[in-house]
């Protein structure tokens, strides 16, 4: 069988630590194209890799017939207009999560998806996480019964992404702790649960302790350094709470608060058990008969096994959990919980 031609769009951070190692490891897969806007991007994966091509125009790709698969890893803005270029090209795309910046932009791209036939997955890596799976195995076999609760919470003291840029410009990211951090935990909820369909959200999010940028002080700072000329004006912080078919669902986050801890776990609350699972880790079970456990599993590459099944699906017209059809949901509950933070009221779906 001969190998799936790959090209991977923005060489930035994401792609580098996750999408072209994973492809380097798959034997059905070859990288043919680097694309990034900065050519020094493309040319550095292409020196450090040792194959593919650097360009900075995607539209070379759009037009390569031979291309079938595309990783689009640039900032939020352009995942909507990117991906559905592709798919309209004829491509499969795997696009980094979130999948849009909004709701509607996210629609939009399901309806390219559903037009053109062609696999849109989205880089729910989590879903694709072995102790996540090993989590939803026992709620599926009813260890927890009923749950009726889950609380999220994913805090950090101070540690706002490179202050002043992409990250904490809405125009390109569309948002800030809840997009960039939340969207992960929310979709592991709805993934352990079943995807149940939401019913409300009332949430408020906070724009306060980044907004000063010459006068915040910060612990870390990954994607940075800050850029004091650039633009703050994104959630720091967000709290809320998600009516579902399923569990109600509440949550409090933050890239920056003024309590010195970081918290990134999730709690499932059944009638049987609950669960704690700790954020990219392992979990405790906690059950009716006061016993305590805490399950041993190999973790393995959620990111290589995110690749490797967008890699399968394309051979197989396997339909992954991480498809635009299922992760859509979250998309929809993000932008209930920012309109809901606009309009000081419950949003009804």
């Amino acid at each position: 069988m001969s190998k799936i031609k790959v090209a991977v769009i923005g060489c930035g951070s994401i792609a580098n630590a996750a999408h072209i190692p994973a492809y380097m490891k798959n034997e059905d897969a070859e990288i043919v194209y680097f694309c990034d806007i900065i050519p020094e991007r493309a040319e550095k994966a292409v020196a450090d890799y040792g194959c593919g091509k650097a360009i900075t125009d995607y539209h070379e790709i759009l037009n390569d017939p031979e291309i079938v698969a595309v990783s689009v890893c640039t900032p939020n803005y352009a995942h909507a207009s990117i991906a559905i270029e592709c798919l309209r090209a004829g491509k499969h795309v795997l696009c980094e999560k979130p999948a849009a910046r909004t709701y509607a932009e996210a629609l939009e791209m399901q309806k390219a998806q559903h037009e053109t036939g062609k696999i849109l997955n989205i880089g729910v890596v989590n879903r694709f996480n072995t102790g996540v799976n090993e989590l939803k195995k026992l709620i599926d076999e009813g260890v927890l019964g009923n749950i009726h609760h889950v609380y999220v919470s994913f805090r950090a003291h101070r540690s706002i992404p490179g202050l002043g840029g992409a990250f904490t410009t809405k125009a390109i990211a569309g948002g800030g702790a809840l997009i960039d951090w939340g969207v992960h935990f929310l979709d592991i909820v709805m993934y352990c649960c079943g995807d149940p369909k939401p019913l409300t959200v009332t949430g408020e999010e906070f724009c306060v302790l980044g907004k000063d940028m010459k006068a915040y002080n910060y612990t870390s700072m990954w994607a940075g350094p800050p850029d004091y000329n650039g633009t703050y004006d994104v959630d720091d912080s967000v709290t809320g709470m998600i009516r579902t078919e399923g569990p109600v669902i509440t949550f409090n986050g933050a890239w920056a608060q003024n309590i010195g801890v970081g918290e990134m776990y999730i709690d499932f609350m059944g009638d049987k058990a609950g669960v704690r699972l700790q954020y990219g880790s392992d979990f405790t079970v906690y059950n009716d008969q006061l016993e305590t456990y805490t399950p041993a599993f190999e973790m393995g590459n959620h990111f290589e096994n995110e690749i490797n099944a967008f890699i399968r699906c394309i051979q197989t017209g396997e339909k992954l959990p991480s498809h635009i059809d299922t992760v859509i949901i979250t998309a929809k509950m993000m932008q209930g919980i920012y309109d809901s933070a606009a309009q000081h009221k419950e949003i009804v779906f």
